[in-house]
């Protein structure tokens, strides 16, 4: 077998991601996926049996296993507060570089209606939470009350990803930058003040 046909299930998975973070979950079709992948159109129902909500589903499922990979990376690297900036970072960084076309593929999923594939807006909110807790673990470890390392992990999320939608919509990173700023300070004082 090639290495074009053994990796279809692969390329397929990263382009809807890739989709999903220019384009949105509705505009993440299967011919979007091999057009943009070159995967063979035979394999899409051979490695994805349930069509497109399937490949949405995993590809959304993958991206969160790839950032919680990170996030695991970051914070056992040390310092919570470096962590967390390094998240805001990232995405200055992947914002400038596409030129502001890229987003988070689970808020691409979250936030439009998927009436006809309701477990895609189920998969979304299993990666926030799966995001949410890990960080919340981490800060808890660095001496944060749980409930507190909770709050503040949910909130570490929301701002992030709300900062990245408006400097999408802005083409601009300051809010982005704004966010980075008051979370540090949010974080220094509740590290220091526990």
């Amino acid at each position: 077998m090639s290495p074009r046909r053994s990796d279809s299930r692969d390329r397929m998975l990263r382009g809807a991601s890739e989709l999903l973070r220019e384009y949105g979950a509705g505009a993440t079709s299967i011919d979007r996926v091999l057009a943009r992948t070159g995967a063979p159109r035979g394999s899409v129902y051979h490695h994805f049996p349930g069509g497109r909500a399937q490949l949405v589903e995993e590809a959304v499922t993958r991206s969160g296993d790839h950032m919680l990979r990170r996030i695991d990376a970051a914070m056992e690297a040390g310092d919570p507060l470096e962590a967390v900036d390094s998240f805001f970072a990232l995405w200055r960084e992947l914002l400038t570089e596409s030129g502001y076309r890229v987003g988070c593929p689970i808020v691409a999923v979250a936030a439009e209606t998927n009436d006809e594939a309701p477990q895609l807006a189920r998969s979304a909110a299993a990666v926030f939470a799966r995001w949410q807790e890990a960080l919340a673990a981490h800060f808890h470890r660095h001496g944060l009350p749980l409930p507190r390392s909770t709050r503040l992990a949910a909130f570490v999320i929301a701002a992030l990803e709300g900062a990245v939608i408006m400097s999408r919509a802005g083409r601009t990173t300051a809010p982005l930058d704004a966010a980075a700023a008051e979370m540090r300070e949010l974080l220094t004082h509740a590290f220091h003040d526990q």
